[in-house]
């Protein structure tokens, strides 16, 4: 028989990945019909004007956007973060593993979701770089029940319980920061206004950790270095003159690998990072072990940029 607490987790997870599918299929509806819009644009074909016909062609070639072109822009959006197991290892303290832990991002709660990004197109416009800085949040469902094995504190863990018997806070929620250097190809653009693009590209993680453990008498509570990420994306600019709206989907995958320093800290990013490279050179352990847990995400985004362009590249004979 299924434990009903497991089942409406699952429900919980399908729906929310539903919500997520819906939204994407959405946005590519919108870009659908503002193309179809756009291609159909009565001036562009009644007026017996030449430019303008050629300006709302159905397809663009590259060379006809300006190139080079730099874009800055910032975003918002909704993630959802698959469940993942988690880990705790300490020798002769902790070996513990905790299966299906369940992820809220609460995009819309302080600290929301946001991002901010730099992309450079080269000469030509196909393809370009962007840096990414993406501030998310991951936060434990404290209350669901979860399957343990392994160790805490030398004891046997229980074999099923609420994650709030171990742990009073659980998340990265200032927040689960990814900063990533992107290579970015541009698809054949629509009507010379909608330019589709992909990109792929990897960075690292940065999040503020908070993690109190039951029965501790200090938490750990900073900025730190978890370890390399990925990422991939496709979407959609929406060009107007000097200001572009991207609506955008992005996969990311990282693997977290979180001391637990029970450093209590209030300091900036750069002094918490500048503190753990310290311990690393130093060789200090930590002094409640090491947590592992894989944060893998979807997340629909939609922004506004601002455009800086050379003038238009002529195309080559």
């Amino acid at each position: 028989m299924t434990h009903p607490t497991r089942a409406a987790g699952r429900w919980s997870a399908r729906r929310t990945g539903a919500r997520a599918f819906d939204a994407l299929a959405s946005a590519v509806a919108v870009v659908a019909v503002m193309a179809s819009t756009v291609s159909s644009h009565p001036g562009a074909r009644d007026d017996g004007d030449a430019e303008a016909g050629r300006a709302f062609s159905a397809v663009a070639p590259l060379h006809e956007l300006p190139s080079p072109e730099t874009m800055v822009g910032a975003y918002s959006g909704a993630p959802y973060t698959y469940p993942s197991d988690l880990t705790i290892k300490k020798s002769g303290v902790h070996d513990l593993v905790v299966k299906d832990v369940t992820w809220d991002g609460k995009p819309f709660e302080a600290p929301i979701y946001y991002g901010a990004r730099v992309a450079r197109w080269f000469r030509g416009a196909a393809f370009g770089t962007m840096v990414d800085f993406t501030h998310s949040k991951t936060i434990a469902r404290l209350a669901e029940e979860k399957s343990f094995t392994g160790t805490v504190r030398g004891a046997p863990a229980p074999a099923r319980a609420a994650l709030a018997t171990v742990f009073k806070k659980l998340e990265f929620s200032h927040g689960h920061n990814m900063l990533t250097f992107n290579g970015l190809a541009r698809l054949p653009t629509l009507a010379g206004v909608i330019a589709p693009y992909a990109g792929l590209g990897g960075g690292v993680a940065l999040p503020h950790t908070e993690v109190d453990m039951v029965g501790d008498a200090t938490r750990t509570y900073e900025y730190q270095y978890a370890g390399l990420l990925g990422q991939a994306l496709f979407g959609v600019e929406i060009r107007m003159p000097r200001v572009s709206v991207f609506i955008e989907y992005k996969f990311t995958f990282a693997p977290y690998r979180v001391p637990l320093s029970e450093r209590n800290s209030k300091r900036t990013l750069f002094e918490d990072l500048r503190l753990q490279w310290r311990s690393w050179v130093a060789g200090e352990e930590p002094p409640n072990g090491v947590l592992d847990a894989t944060l893998a995400s979807h997340q629909i985004i939609s922004g506004l940029g601002v455009r800086s362009a050379s003038p238009a590249t002529a195309p080559t004979p």
